[in-house]
């Protein structure tokens, strides 16, 4: 049995980390700041993995944000996944090369599925995790790509089957409507997803206090929760959820220092 994971996402955009709450951004700091107070070299004993990602409204994968990735790259043994913007196979590469172990693709699943077979087939499914942004409408949920700007033209479910024919190694299905509200994932999206999809899911969108961890990572189908919280998690807050974890019966790994 595969064991379950904590995963840590950065928000980047236009030079600065940003908190969110339903994809508003809000400004917290730089990379000087965000190493000051939160050291991901410490840290790596409280998540499995950490997400960067380029939310910028204008020129994306810009030298600035390489650098800030390679910079948190530097000295952390946990994989690091990277996206936003990657539109090029050369793109690709260029992540590859500065120090992502995985690449996180979002609006090319829409825009161009052949790129993305290429894309799985010489890096390996393994290597890339799919984004996929969804809004409760009425009863049902909608897909959004563009940093939740545009709808895409298919319901959950055939997005889904879409993503699947794709090579996809793995899944991050993130709720607009909890993202950074700190009450908790979507029981209803949970509901909407279980058992619909083979590929390993992440789940984000929720996130506020180690219960909510533990209710997501209770679940079968569900291999790993996510958050971008910085306000709630950071300091000792990951190495806490992780502990409750550990000490309630949750199959996650155990670190040396836990």
């Amino acid at each position: 049995m595969l064991r379950k994971r904590i995963i840590f996402t950065l928000i980047y955009c236009d030079g600065f980390f940003m908190q969110s709450r339903n994809f508003r951004l809000q400004k917290v700091g730089d990379i000087s700041w965000l190493k000051k107070n939160y050291k991901f070299q410490n840290s790596s004993f409280s998540i499995d993995e950490l997400i960067i990602l380029d939310a910028s409204r204008n020129k994306k994968t810009t030298t600035s944000f390489l650098d800030d990735v390679e910079n948190l790259a530097m000295g952390s043994f946990i994989p690091i996944s990277v996206g936003g913007g990657i539109d090029s196979f050369e793109k690709c590469k260029i992540l590859f090369e500065r120090g992502a172990d995985k690449i996180v693709l979002n609006s090319l699943l829409v825009k161009n599925s052949e790129l993305v077979k290429k894309i799985t087939t010489y890096y390996g499914s393994q290597s890339i995790v799919a984004s996929i942004d969804v809004r409760k409408i009425d009863k049902s949920y909608s897909v959004f790509s563009d940093n939740g700007t545009l709808i895409v033209d298919m319901n959950i479910y055939e997005y889904l089957s879409h993503i699947q024919k794709l090579g996809i190694g793995e899944v991050y299905i993130n709720s607009i409507d909890r993202d950074g509200t700190g009450f908790g994932f979507d029981t209803s999206l949970i509901n909407f997803i279980e058992n619909k999809i083979k590929t390993p899911i992440i789940l984000a969108g929720g996130a506020g206090n180690y219960k909510h961890f533990m209710d997501c990572l209770s679940l079968n189908f569900i291999n790993a929760a996510a958050t971008a919280n910085l306000f709630n998690f950071m300091g000792e807050g990951l190495s806490i959820v992780r502990d409750k974890l550990i000490k309630n019966g949750i199959n996650i790994a155990k670190w040396n220092n836990i």
